[in-house]
């Protein structure tokens, strides 16, 4: 088969499971994915792996720990969601999106297995399996047969209920929780913890981000209950110091089992200074149990080797777009921490989309102090809240100056020429990671990095330039 055969095949894998009840919908159950991974032969026990919950930054703390993994030499699975432009990014292979022939040839093995699972429910009186359960199994699959030496796994919603916690990890990451998901995973934010912390198993390793009080109170009790023990942030590990870098920022960080010093994250926020701490706690305690040192050029190459793809992105220049998949207050308040560490832009324009089961006033209530300009428009999703309404709801909220553009494309094109308007503007999409992945697809489609590439930009600032809105001076 030539490579568009195989494309067409993995796009019809996808196509095949948006027929099902769909991941905003998650069943509060375990028993069916861990049926169907039982009729495959339970390939999520073919490997270890390291189970990743938390409200923000999981994808990020993912990704950092699996280039580090990989530096090490390790063949390393990453299951994640969700995805930005195509559905291969949800499983990751060394580091790449699985291969199209690869994606369709394990569904096309696993279909059979699949459609027993769902017989046997309907015959029962229950639903089939869901979109997000039949992916589970699927990336676990997939990892089996590649076959990988470690899987980072990274749960849909939740914890307890996940079905990703059919595996049981080894090392269960858990990075900061706050109120989202209300009245799916509870009504505060410790409520969320105890459904969080069902992915810690017995015997596991906890290691988790800085977190409210009556967060780690949850997390304790598991621990405790199960036999678990917890390396915290602040107590067994944190960054230490952080100071802003050409395409990134260099960071000190102090681990269980030795500090690390010099390392360059090519990736912007004090957040993902955290989530690289979290990161590399959490490769400590997989390969030395917590008290064997990292090897300093291993770590530094894994760390500089990570990406985070729609988090603090640079998609455009002249004017600069940047997208961030900021999807709840929680976000919102890191992005706006970065704009003012990491930029020195003058004005900014945020393009914003914004689902219907999300927190639209505490995200707008986040990002107003840094807009000159919203735009309100919206992803394609059947989630997204229509701009028309949005727009209504910023002006109700913030009296200040909003526009109502309901296409994605022409809303980043209004703020593009508003942004070369003038000086040090730029344009920052965000407010939903559905709207960020549309984004990014355009920017590739519409060449908003022409005329000069992001290399250019960067090269500019070695040169001791501030092009674009860039603070190349120290960090705050």
């Amino acid at each position: 088969m030539s490579d568009n055969a195989f494309r067409e095949a993995a796009d019809a894998v996808y196509a095949e499971l948006l027929t099902r009840v769909g991941e905003s919908k998650p069943e509060r159950r375990l028993d069916a994915t861990r049926r169907a991974a039982e009729v495959l032969g339970d390939p999520q026990k073919a490997y270890p792996v390291i189970h990743l919950t938390g409200t923000n930054g999981k994808t990020s703390t993912s990704r950092i720990a699996e280039s580090i993994l990989r530096a090490y030499g390790l063949r390393t699975g990453l299951l994640t969601s969700p995805h930005l432009e195509r559905f291969n990014e949800r499983i990751l292979i060394d580091g790449e999106p699985i291969a199209d022939e690869a994606l369709a040839r394990n569904w096309d093995e696993i279909r059979p297995y699949i459609e027993i699972v769902d017989a046997e429910l309907v015959a029962a009186g229950r639903a089939r399996l869901t979109f997000f359960e039949v992916v589970t199994v699927l990336g676990f699959a997939c990892f089996a047969d590649a076959p990988v030496d470690v899987a980072v796994i990274e749960v849909g919603m939740g914890g307890e209920w996940d079905s990703t916690n059919i595996a049981d990890g080894t090392v269960a990451v858990i990075t900061p929780v706050s109120l989202d998901h209300v009245g799916v995973l509870g009504d505060t934010v410790a409520e969320i913890a105890r459904t969080k912390s069902g992915i810690i198993k017995e015997g596991a390793t906890v290691v988790t981000a800085v977190q409210d009080p009556s967060v780690m109170r949850e997390i304790e009790a598991k621990a405790a209950a199960v036999g678990a023990s917890v390396v915290a942030q602040g107590r067994d590990f944190d960054v230490t110091a952080t100071s802003v870098a050409v395409g990134g920022q260099l960071i000190e960080v102090r681990g269980t089992a030795a500090a690390y010093d010099g390392l360059f994250l090519p990736l912007y926020g004090d957040h993902q200074a955290q989530n690289a701490a979290v990161a590399i706690a959490a490769v400590e305690a997989f390969i030395g149990g917590g008290a064997q040192p990292l090897t300093g050029e291993l770590l530094e190459d894994g760390v500089a080797g990570a990406t985070s793809p729609g988090r603090l992105q640079l998609i455009g220049t002249e004017p600069t777009v940047i997208v961030d998949a900021a999807h709840n207050p929680a976000g919102a308040q890191t992005l706006h921490a970065a704009l003012g560490t990491y930029f020195d832009f003058d004005e900014v324009a945020f393009v914003l989309g914004i689902l219907k089961d999300k927190d639209a006033h505490g995200i707008v209530d986040q990002l107003a102090p840094d807009a000159a300009l919203i735009i309100a428009t919206q992803s394609h999703s059947d989630r997204a809240r229509s701009s028309e309404e949005l727009a209504e709801d910023v002006y109700e909220w913030t009296h200040e100056r909003v526009d109502e553009v309901e296409d994605l494309g022409d809303a980043i094109e209004a703020a593009r020429a508003w942004a070369l308007e003038g000086e040090k503007r730029a344009v920052v999409v965000t407010g939903s990671i559905t709207l960020v992945g549309e984004a990014m697809t355009l920017a590739a489609d519409r060449g908003w990095k022409a005329p000069r590439l992001v290399d250019d930009l960067e090269d500019d600032l070695e040169d001791g330039g501030a092009a674009s809105g860039y603070d190349t001076g120290d960090d705050e």
